[in-house]
């Protein structure tokens, strides 16, 4: 059965599917050898820059393919099948920029000239926010990275963790306290600026891949119009819309619930033991562990393209509508963790081999369990809205 013919909607999502699927593959074949080797994917964001996927969501206007959110959520969903740590860090690349898309919040020249690299040169940006003092941005820390005021522009001090595909970068949105006060400011840093450093931190047994290192700034200069955006009461700019983008997070982890559910069931088509006239698929357990699966991944997609499809149908909601995104993370990722623990059951002991695709789903799929929004952060925001506060 095709996962995706019933949820694409016309000629030009099957194209974007298709492109998805061509880079899985390739990344699938490659993914074991990275995880053993605990090695950046470089190849992969190769292939990434020469398919136009990296300009995906950058406005037509600018030479990108401007991709709603329904497309983007289908195409980190098919492209985390082949590898779930490749396709989370460049869900954060094209995420960033749809939301720079929508909101505007640059002056247009800034904007229009990153736009023009990442389509001409392949350039990659991500949001550089998390810090070792505050934890996650979305707990509300200001941050200690520090910017201060000088008369050519600015100068940066601080460090950021969990900098996604940190040393593939080109450019960070660098969060910073603006000469220590409570004001927040967001400074596009080019990452080969003096004063600019990776320091190679990522030390984890899940996606290891994203190379989520520091990234460490000393004393970098920075001219006046670095500083793109300014928030003065402390909160992420945008605008009042939530953050839409951020449904990529559940469509990878879904990703690699798939892979895992595959994976099962083509082992259950092939393992056939003494004991049995046939093959494992027709244990009634078996079967009843693989309808299990269907379901929770049913329930999970349906929930995940329903809520994306109306973001992008309904633009008048989208200002009601964290709750509903926020419920779309905490379903999804926990669906599909246990979708990867009901496949490893059905393939038994062979899935903690190293050998075995299904160890490595399982550790990447209890990463998505601590990305934002956090599950006590939405059980909290659904008991607040309940409650009319």
């Amino acid at each position: 059965m095709d996962l995706y013919e019933s949820y694409i909607q016309h000629d030009r999502q099957r194209e974007l599917v298709k492109l998805a699927g061509k880079l899985a593959n390739t990344f699938s074949a490659r993914a074991e050898r990275f995880d053993r080797e605990d090695a950046f994917p470089f190849e992969n964001y190769s292939d990434l820059k020469n398919s136009g996927y990296v300009s995906l969501s950058v406005p037509k206007e600018y030479g990108g393919e401007e991709i709603s959110l329904y497309e983007f959520v289908m195409l980190q969903e098919r492209l985390a099948t082949g590898d779930a740590a490749t396709a989370l860090s460049i869900g954060w690349h094209l995420g960033s920029l749809m939301e720079l898309t929508e909101s505007r919040p640059w002056k247009e020249e800034v904007f229009k000239s990153i736009c023009t690299k990442i389509v001409n040169d392949k350039a990659l940006i991500n949001r550089a926010a998390t810090e070792p003092a505050t934890g996650s941005p979305t707990r509300g820390g200001l941050p200690e990275t520090n910017a201060v005021k000088t008369e050519k522009g600015w100068v940066l001090n601080g460090r950021k963790t969990f900098t996604s595909m940190a040393k593939a970068l080109d450019y960070s949105l660098v969060s910073a306290r603006l000469e220590c006060t409570k004001e927040k400011g967001f400074f596009l840093v080019d990452h080969s600026l003096e004063g600019v450093s990776i320091d190679e931190t990522w030390d984890t047994i899940a996606m290891k891949g994203t190379g989520s290192d520091d990234l460490v700034l000393e004393d970098v200069p920075l001219p006046s119009s670095a500083l793109v955006e300014r928030d003065s009461n402390g909160n992420d700019k945008g605008g009042e819309l939530p953050k839409a983008w951020l449904l990529h997070i559940p469509a990878c982890y879904i990703g690699v619930a798939i892979a895992a559910r595959n994976e099962a069931i083509q082992f259950a088509k092939e393992y056939s033991p003494n004991s049995l006239p046939g093959p494992i698929k027709d244990v009634p357990e078996v079967q009843r562990k693989i309808g299990e699966i269907e379901l929770e991944l049913f329930k999970a997609r349906q929930i995940l393209y329903s809520v994306a499809d109306k973001w992008d149908k309904e633009p008048e909601k989208r200002v009601s509508m964290a709750a509903e995104l926020a419920s779309v993370k905490h379903i999804v990722t926990n669906s599909a963790f246990h979708i990867v623990d009901t496949a490893m059951r059905i393939v038994g002991a062979r899935s903690l081999f190293r050998s075995n695709p299904m160890q490595r789903y399982y550790r990447d799929v209890r990463a998505g369990l601590h990305n934002p929004p956090m599950d006590d952060m939405v059980i909290s925001m659904l008991a607040r809205q309940a409650l009319g506060e």
